[in-house]
């Protein structure tokens, strides 16, 4: 953090908010310590490292980062304490600390974007016991058993959109739909996913609005009023046929809301999409399979509490669209430019799906 944008933690000071050297913030503190600054109006002190994921951190930095950056690439708690060589408590601690700053800063930069196409599509996990082996279990809570995670893929910057943790109901395909509308401007996406009907009623709580039939002859109640599609919404489904052995035989497109010339129309101006798929957001479920050691198949890595598993999911996210780079995304030069060894130069810039979406530099 730099001193420039420091300012005065104190709510009822009056420079409040006002940065460093509008202020009367001046640097305060020993050489051995965290530099700090203090606030020559009311007396406050601050951290430099105030609003990071570093404030109140009592070891380096290196150690922190090393450690968080463990978690984010599928290691589990205990793995990453071994690693560090610290007590597994305390690498819960960290978590914990860059869990929390990572949501702050994706519900911060995730706003106001222009989407174009989204994929909707749900992950599955569970927490602490599975469903079927619920009756059986010596313990029960309401966060037991299955815990979906429900996704919206934005496959042109391979940004996830947002997300929801919870059981497969309405009311959280519901949320995961009022999610993406809050994030996305006025632009509706062109929407794609599997044959899971709870999406249909979901966009219709979203982007629908209410009509109201007319009335058939001179008497009687008017009919019911139901919601209806805006005209600018788009929707199809991949439906997968299957044989007797589950075999995948068939796959097949339908359109659920919008006109096929609309449809053909939304492909075209696509540059990623050819037909109607799931394909991008499946690969996507395969990402964070990789790299959230919570999601791993047939491990005891899964969470016994709702509440890591979620912190988990933050951290890797964050790490997701951040700080790791993604191959598709990366830029040609047009300039390449040398490198340090013998060996070629470089000719790709690389890019992380949040500077792809613009959110990021």
């Amino acid at each position: 953090m730099n001193w420039e944008t420091l300012y005065c933690p104190n709510r009822s000071c009056c420079y409040y908010g006002i940065p460093f050297y509008e202020g009367r913030l001046v640097k305060n503190g020993s050489t051995h310590g965290f530099p700090q600054a203090l606030c020559k109006a009311c007396g406050s002190s601050v951290s430099l490292r105030y609003g990071t994921a570093y404030y109140g951190l009592e070891v380096e930095k290196t150690l922190f980062e090393i450690a968080i950056r463990a978690l984010a690439e599928g290691n589990s708690i205990r793995a990453t304490a071994r690693i560090i060589q610290v007590d597994k408590d305390t690498v819960c601690d960290w978590l914990h600390q860059a869990a929390r700053h990572c949501r702050h800063v994706m519900l911060y930069l995730w706003q106001n974007l222009h989407v174009t196409e989204c994929q909707l599509d749900e992950l599955w996990s569970f927490i602490h016991t599975k469903e079927r082996n619920l009756p059986s279990a010596k313990f029960y809570h309401e966060s037991y058993g299955d815990a979906w995670v429900w996704l919206a893929f934005a496959p042109v910057w391979r940004v996830v959109l947002a997300f929801v943790i919870g059981k497969r109901t309405q009311e959280n395909a519901n949320l995961l739909l009022d999610r993406v509308a809050h994030i996305t401007d006025a632009h509706i996406p062109f929407f794609t996913s599997d044959q899971f009907s709870e999406y249909r009623t979901a966009l219709l709580h979203t982007y629908g609005q209410w009509y109201q039939p007319p009335r058939k002859g001179n008497r009687g109640r008017y009919p019911k009023s139901r919601r209806v599609p805006l005209p600018e919404l788009v929707y199809a489904q991949v439906v997968k046929i299957r044989n007797s052995n589950g075999r995948l035989v068939k796959v097949k497109n339908k359109i659920i809301f919008g006109e096929s010339a609309q449809l053909n129309e939304k492909l075209a101006e696509s540059p990623v999409s050819y037909t109607v798929n799931t394909s991008f957001i499946e690969r996507e479920n395969l990402t964070q399979r990789q790299n959230n050691r919570r999601l791993t198949r047939r491990s005891n890595g899964f969470s016994k509490k709702l509440s890591w598993f979620e912190k988990q999911l933050w951290l890797s996210m964050a790490y997701y669209h951040l700080v790791l780079p993604h191959q598709s995304l990366r830029q040609e030069l047009l300039n390449p430019e040398p490198t340090l060894g013998t060996g070629s130069h470089r000719r790709w810039q690389p890019r992380t799906p949040a500077m792809a979406a613009g959110i990021t530099t």
